[in-house]
């Protein structure tokens, strides 16, 4: 599944209303928020005006909502259409597809934009070698999860993991998940996964919940 580009002003249709317009694909995975909750969600098409996004979530018409197609970067608007999970999301002013367009940098210390999150409370185990942590996954995306220790005696928070160390993260209900520990600080971690995890796999695990 690819995403379709357009520099068109105006905001994508129906698939069965695509025009013959070419388009440039290449983005998938997004984030929308729906009344201060992130969900993750697909991106099918995308012009300077607005979005196509599939949503696993009822969204209506006239619906204020924001999309974050790089993180830390939401494009606020509303919901003008929608049918089936999709839904056509006019931007509150036109984006730079251009820019949209344009590969990550990474910066000086070697960190990418991240692939988009969603806030979650789950339970988790944290395995370094032969020392297991029970954890509460506060965050996840397809590239990494954020997780919060369980509070401990001293001596337990010496032997945490560390900056650096390969670790394995097995969430309540999901496969374990091999990773780096690429942050510590005040009982949290943040984990970088050594694969993405599959979108739809990820969305189905969400789902759970």
């Amino acid at each position: 599944m690819e995403t379709g580009f357009s520099f068109s002003n105006d905001v994508p249709q129906p698939p069965e209303r695509r025009s013959s317009e070419r388009h440039i694909k290449i983005l998938r995975v997004g984030t929308v928020v729906v009344n201060g909750r992130r969900e993750l969600c697909l991106i099918r098409n995308i012009s300077a005006g607005g979005v196509m996004a599939h949503v696993y979530s009822q969204l209506m018409p006239g619906q204020h909502v924001s999309i974050e197609l790089k993180t830390s970067q939401p494009v606020t608007g509303r919901v003008v259409w929608t049918r089936g999970g999709n839904a056509g999301i006019q931007f509150d002013a036109p984006v730079d597809v251009a820019e949209l367009l344009a590969t990550p940098q990474g910066v000086d210390n070697g960190w990418r934009p991240r692939t988009p999150r969603v806030e979650i409370d789950r339970m988790a185990t944290l395995r370094a070698g032969a020392r297991t942590f029970w954890v509460h996954a506060r965050d996840i995306s397809q590239s990494g999860v954020k997780l919060e220790t369980e509070s401990g005696s001293e001596a337990e928070a010496e032997t945490a993991p560390a900056v650096g160390e390969e670790v394995v993260v097995t969430l309540e209900g999901f496969r374990p998940l091999p990773g780096v520990v690429r942050w510590a600080a005040e009982g949290r971690c943040g984990v970088s996964f050594n694969q993405l995890i599959p979108f739809g796999d990820l969305i189905d695990w969400l789902k759970q919940g």
